[in-house]
C-alpha cells in the first residue's frame, strides 16, 4: 500500500477481479461497477448515467484515462453530476453490444473507450467514444460535454427522456433479426458465389489481405475460401479461393504483425503491407490463427504453415498460459522501453534500434562474402534501416520514431545469394539471431498481462491446440487441449445448475477465482466451447467430451434459442438491466456465435442421431438469409455454413482397436486430409460406451478380415467398408 502522506484515492472497483477495471480503481473519479447499487443510486438521486466501456488491452482507452480520468478537476465535475459506472467489454459483452448499437446508429461509428450517457433507467440519450479532455480543432472537449449534459438534464430533462425512449423504440426495430415469412434456408450456391466475388473484388493482389488499411488477420474469410476451395477443387473459382487463402496466410507470417522474435500475432496492421501493426496480442486470435495455419497445411503440405501453428502455439503455451490450465486473454501494446521510464510507449516491448542489433550481433560469418557480420545478414533478411523503418505516416505520435519494426522482405534463397550461403545455412544463422534477440528483449520490462480467463475464448484456443494436433500429428497439443478443456469444467461451469460461467481470475499466488457473484455465460461460451470439445473429441476420441458437448448443446437450445423469429439470442431473457436482447449478425475479429452454431448443430446431429438439431440449422440460415444472400461478406462464416449444409456432413467411422497400428493408420490418414464436412468418429466395439448409446446402427458396422476398416455414412446410411489408407484418401478428397 501507497505511505499515507501519498494521498491516493480509492473507488469501489478496487473490490472487482477484471484487470481493466481494477486498473481504474484510484482514479478521481467515483466508479461503480454495473450493478444495482449503482441504478439505485441514479434512482435515488435523479442522476445521469456516464457509462464508459473498454478492456485492458485498449490504447485509446489508456489515453482518455490518463487525460481525463486521472484528472482531479473532471473527476470532480463527473463525481458531482453524474454516477459513472465502467464496464470491462469482455466480461459484459452484453452489455456493450446493446449501447454500441446505440452509438453507432446515433453517431455512425463505434469502437472503444465507448463513452455514453443514460437515463437513471438505462436509456441512452447521448454517446460517443474517445473524447479528447478539452475542446480542440474539430473535437468537442470531454469537460465540454460533461457540462452540456449535465445543464440539459437540469433544463430539458422530459426532452431527453422521450428521446431516449424514442432511440430505444427504433433500435429494437433495426436490430431485430428473424424469419421472414419464407423459412428455408437460402440457397447455397448463390451465397457462396456471392461471397468469393465479395471478397475477390475486395482483395490485394500485392499484400493479400480483404482491405487496404487497416488490415486484420479475419481468419473467417480464410475459412470460407478453404471450405470453398474443397467444395470446389476442379473449378477456376476454387482455385482462386485457395490462393487468395495461402498468399495471405504467407504474406501475414513475413509481416511485422507477427512477431518474428516473441512469437504469435498481433492484433491488426496500420498499413497495408502488414507491416506496422496495433501491437497488442488477443487469445482469439492467436486460437483461430493456429487452426488456419494447420489447415492450410493439410492442403498444402508446406511445412512453411506448419511452422506458423507451432509458433503459435508456442507462444500462447509460454506467454498466455495458467498453470492450472486455463488460457490468459491477452497481451497489452504498450510498455516501458526501459525499467527506468516513467512513460509506457506503444511498441516498445518488439521495436528495435540499428545499433541495438550490430551490438547483439557482431560476430563475423564464416564461408559469407568478406566482412559479413551476424547483424548485416539479419538486418537485411528482416527490413531494418539506420534511421528506422515505420513511415511517419504510420505513426502520429512518433513512439516508434527510429525503430525498426522486423518484417521478413526478402525470401530465405535472395538473403543467402546475396552473401553468398547455402539457404540451409541461413536458417540456421537466422535461428541463432532471434534466439538471441529473444533472450535481449526478455530483458525489457514485459506489457501488461490480462489475466482474466474467458470460457469462449478458451474455446478457441483449445480448438487451436486440438486441430493443429490433429493435422500435424502433435500428440502433445492434443494434451494440452485436453488439459484447457479440464480447467473450464473445473473452473467455469456450474455442474448443479449445468451451466457455463464466463470468466474466472488469476488471483493471489497463482490460485484460480471467481467473482462473489460469476457471471453466467453467454451464447458465444457456449457456441465457443461446444465447438471446442467436438474439435477435442475428433482429435483424442475421449467420449466424455462428446457427452458434454451435447450436455451443452441442449443447456444453449434451453436459455438462447428464439423459438419466434428463429437463431439464437446473444443473451439469455430475464436480466431487467438490459435493454434489448440482440443477435449478432457480423462474422469479425471472431465469429458471430449463430453462424458457428449452425456447423455446430449438424456435428451433433452426427453423434446424436438427434435430427431436430438439423432443422434447427436450417432455421438459423433462414433468419439469416436476407444478409446471407445481399452481403454474405459481412457473414463468411454463416455463408461457408450454408455449404456444409448443403453438400450434408459425411460420418467417417473407423471400426478398431483404438492401440492398433492399422488403427492409427487410418485416423492418421482422416486427419491429414482437409474435408470441411466430415465427422470423425471411432467404432472400438464397446457396446456400453456413450457412442454406441447415442447411436445404435454402431452395432452393425464391423471389421473387414480382422482389419481396421472404414465407413463414410450420410444420414446412418454407410458406404460399403474400406480397409486401405489409399481408398480412404481417394473418398475424403474428390
Amino acid at each position: 500500500p501507497s505511505p499515507p502522506s501519498v494521498s491516493r484515492h480509492t473507488n469501489r472497483l478496487i473490490n472487482e477481479k477484471s484487470p481493466y477495471l481494477l486498473q481504474h480503481a484510484h482514479n478521481p473519479v467515483d466508479w461503480y461497477p454495473w450493478g444495482q447499487e449503482a441504478f439505485d443510486k441514479a434512482k435515488r438521486e435523479n442522476k445521469v448515467i456516464f457509462l464508459s466501456v473498454g478492456y485492458s488491452t485498449c490504447h485509446w482507452c489508456h489515453v482518455m484515462e490518463e487525460e481525463s480520468f486521472k484528472s482531479k478537476e473532471i473527476g470532480e465535475i463527473m463525481n458531482k453530476h453524474f454516477v459513472c459506472i465502467k464496464v470491462d467489454r469482455e466480461e459484459r459483452p452484453d452489455v456493450d453490444k446493446v449501447y454500441m448499437t446505440f452509438v453507432q446508429a446515433t453517431s455512425g461509428g463505434g469502437g472503444w473507450p465507448m463513452s455514453v450517457w443514460l437515463t437513471p433507467d438505462l436509456k441512452p440519450f447521448a454517446g460517443g467514444t474517445y473524447f479528447p479532455p478539452e475542446d480542440r480543432f474539430h473535437r468537442v472537449g470531454f469537460r465540454t460535454v460533461l457540462l452540456r449534459i449535465a445543464e440539459q438534464w437540469k433544463e430539458n430533462k422530459d426532452a431527453l427522456l422521450e428521446s431516449s425512449h424514442r432511440i430505444l423504440e427504433a433500435l429494437r426495430q433495426t436490430s431485430e433479426i428473424h424469419v421472414q415469412g419464407q423459412e428455408s434456408p437460402p440457397p447455397s450456391k448463390e451465397v457462396m458465389d456471392t461471397c468469393l466475388q465479395q471478397l475477390s473484388r475486395s482483395y490485394d493482389e500485392d499484400y493479400g489481405g480483404f482491405s487496404q488499411a487497416p488490415k486484420f488477420p479475419t481468419p473467417v474469410n480464410l475459412n470460407f475460401l478453404f471450405t470453398y476451395w474443397a467444395l470446389n477443387r476442379t473449378t477456376p473459382e476454387g482455385a482462386r479461393a485457395l490462393q487468395m487463402a495461402l498468399h495471405t496466410l504467407k504474406m501475414m507470417a513475413h509481416g511485422g504483425i507477427h512477431d518474428h522474435i516473441g512469437q504469435g500475432f498481433h492484433r491488426y496492421s496500420t498499413d497495408q503491407h502488414w507491416h506496422v501493426p496495433h501491437f497488442e496480442k488477443m487469445l482469439y486470435d492467436q486460437g483461430q490463427l493456429a487452426a488456419v495455419y494447420s489447415r492450410a497445411f493439410q492442403i498444402s503440405g508446406d511445412e512453411f504453415f506448419a511452422d506458423v501453428a507451432r509458433d503459435i502455439l508456442l507462444y500462447v503455451s509460454r506467454d498466455l498460459s495458467d498453470q492450472a490450465g486455463g488460457f490468459y486473454s491477452a497481451e497489452d501494446a504498450d510498455s516501458y522501453p526501459t525499467t527506468t521510464s516513467k512513460e509506457k510507449r506503444e511498441g516498445a516491448f518488439c521495436v528495435w534500434e540499428a545499433k541495438e542489433l550490430q551490438a547483439l550481433l557482431p560476430d563475423p560469418v564464416e564461408g559469407a562474402t568478406e566482412g559479413t557480420t551476424l547483424g548485416d545478414i539479419f538486418m537485411h533478411h528482416y527490413g531494418v534501416k539506420e534511421n528506422g523503418n515505420v513511415d511517419p505516416m504510420q505513426d502520429p505520435h512518433e513512439e516508434l520514431k527510429g525503430k525498426n519494426v522486423l518484417i521478413a522482405q526478402c525470401s530465405p534463397e535472395l538473403t543467402a545469394a546475396r552473401f553468398g550461403l547455402e539457404p540451409g545455412r541461413l536458417d540456421a544463422l537466422l535461428q541463432e539471431c532471434r534466439h538471441r534477440l529473444c533472450t535481449a528483449r526478455a530483458q525489457r520490462p514485459r506489457p501488461h498481462l490480462d489475466s482474466k480467463m474467458l470460457a469462449a475464448w478458451n474455446g478457441l484456443m483449445i480448438s487451436g491446440f486440438a486441430q493443429a494436433g490433429a493435422a500435424l500429428a502433435e500428440q502433445g497439443y492434443v494434451h494440452r487441449a485436453a488439459q484447457a478443456a479440464a480447467f473450464l469444467r473445473t473452473h467455469l461451469f456450474d455442474p448443479d445448475s449445468g451451466r457455463l460461467l464466463r470468466s474466472c481470475y488469476r488471483g493471489k499466488d497463482n490460485s484460480v477465482e471467481q467473482s462473489a457473484v460469476p457471471i453466467q455465460g453467454f451464447l458465444e461460451d457456449y457456441v465457443f466451447v461446444i465447438q471446442a470439445l467436438f474439435d477435442l473429441y475428433e482429435a483424442s476420441l475421449e467420449q466424455d467430451w462428446l457427452e458434454w458437448a451435447l450436455h451443452l448443446q441442449h443447456m444453449q437450445d434451453k436459455l438462447f434459442w428464439d423459438p419466434k423469429g428463429f437463431a439464437y439470442f446473444s443473451s439469455e431473457a430475464g436480466d431487467p438491466s438490459l435493454l434489448l436482447r440482440l443477435k449478432g449478425d457480423q462474422d469479425g475479429a471472431e465469429p458471430t456465435a449463430n453462424s458457428v452454431t449452425v456447423t455446430n448443430l449438424l456435428r451433433a446431429a452426427c453423434y446424436s442421431g438427434h435430427m431436430d438439431w438439423v432443422e434447427r440449422a436450417g432455421q438459423i440460415l433462414a433468419a439469416f438469409s436476407e444478409r446471407l444472400q445481399k452481403i454474405p461478406i459481412a457473414l463468411p462464416e454463416m455463408a461457408r455454413a450454408t455449404g456444409i449444409f448443403h453438400h450434408t456432413l459425411k460420418q467417417v467411422v473407423i471400426c478398431g482397436d483404438p492401440q492398433g497400428e492399422d488403427t492409427k493408420e487410418m485416423l492418421h490418414c482422416v486427419r491429414s486430409v482437409f474435408s470441411p464436412n466430415k465427422v470423425l468418429m471411432l467404432a472400438d466395439g464397446d457396446s456400453t460406451g456413450f457412442l454406441y448409446r447415442q447411436l445404435p446402427f454402431l452395432a452393425s458396422l464391423e471389421r473387414k478380415d480382422g482389419k481396421a476398416t472404414a465407413y463414410l455414412c450420410s444420414n446412418f446410411t454407410c458406404s460399403l467398408p474400406v480397409t486401405s489408407s489409399q481408398e480412404l484418401r481417394g473418398m475424403l478428397s474428390p
